[in-house]
């Protein structure tokens, strides 16, 4: 399959995003755990009648491996737990079980470094398209895909364009963003309004009109010498956020998660943002207004430096 038409060489991997990567060749050719068996890239299948495509009813993590290690793979598998839990999910495997399919993933593949995986498990088959999970006709859907995605350094990372979007994040008594969920139409949409305006990432408020998320990462400024982030009650509950919090309080600076303004964030010396994939990805306008002098900044710079020696990637 590899050089096909639908060649991971093809899909422009260079576009601007929190999401992008290095394209690899051997990504065409990787072979995806489907509940229980393996399956190359074009015959891996759920079906039509499946919970996660009617209804986007599942959850899903995202890892990285960096020189054989699964970056913090006990908070993602907390996670993961913890949001099947809420929506009464049974994932019919333990944390040893699901480790072990994510192991027997990349061992089927030969993986060793510079891959992202994501995880997805769904409620199942169901008898009928509807959203009744009474419905669920058999075991859940198990998904892995393993493919190489390796990040750019942050010294060839173009700091990002973002559009404040019209859609805001949602509260928790509508929806609990700290459930990692496949549903994410709104998302999408607020990302679609800023490529629509010719910008890679949405930025996004709460209810109150306080900056909250982007569209696929949580978002940062630097004043002063001081992290801000939001408070966390309308943004992903990110695995990277929690530590770059925790490496940034660790000996660096003052860290504050508060309410703040899009006044205040226009005035920012430095923006970045934080997510498994890109890990630290710097932000250079928001909204028309360039931040800072438009550079990755030496607080960002200094954070992603921490970052990457904590998951052994510097």
């Amino acid at each position: 399959m590899t050089g096909s038409a639908n060649s991971e060489n093809s899909f422009p991997t260079d576009i601007a995003s929190a999401q992008g990567y290095v394209g690899d060749p051997r990504n065409d050719d990787v072979r995806i755990y489907v509940n229980g068996q393996f399956h190359t890239r074009n015959s891996a299948t759920v079906s039509i009648f499946d919970a996660g495509f009617i209804l986007g009813d599942g959850v899903w993590e995202g890892v990285r491996l960096v020189r054989g290690n699964l970056v913090e793979l006990d908070a993602h598998l907390d996670r993961l737990f913890e949001g099947a839990r809420a929506i009464q999910l049974d994932i019919g495997l333990d944390r040893k079980g699901v480790e072990q399919i994510i192991r027997d993933t990349l061992a089927e593949n030969d993986m060793h470094d510079g891959v992202h995986i994501r995880l997805m498990i769904t409620r199942g088959k169901k008898r009928t398209p509807n959203q009744d999970p009474r419905f669920t006709a058999g075991p859940p859907t198990i998904v892995v895909v393993a493919e190489y995605k390796a990040c750019r350094p942050l010294s060839e990372k173009t700091g990002l364009r973002l559009l404040t979007s019209t859609i805001r994040c949602s509260t928790p008594d509508v929806f609990d963003l700290r459930l990692n969920s496949h549903s994410r139409l709104n998302f999408i949409q607020a990302l679609i309004q800023a490529i629509n305006a010719n910008c890679d990432e949405a930025l996004m408020l709460d209810q109150r009109g306080f900056v909250a998320s982007c569209n696929s990462t949580n978002f940062f400024i630097v004043r002063g010498q001081e992290l801000w982030t939001s408070t966390g009650a309308c943004c992903f509950n990110g695995i990277t956020r929690a530590k770059t919090i925790a490496l940034y309080e660790d000996g660096m600076g003052v860290v504050r998660q508060k309410d703040f303004t899009l006044a205040e964030t226009y005035s920012a010396d430095e923006a970045f943002l934080t997510g498994t994939l890109g890990g630290i990805t710097p932000v250079s306008v928001i909204d028309g207004r360039t931040i800072g002098d438009g550079q990755t900044g030496p607080v960002t710079a200094a954070i992603s430096a921490a970052y990457l020696r904590h998951i052994g990637a510097a």
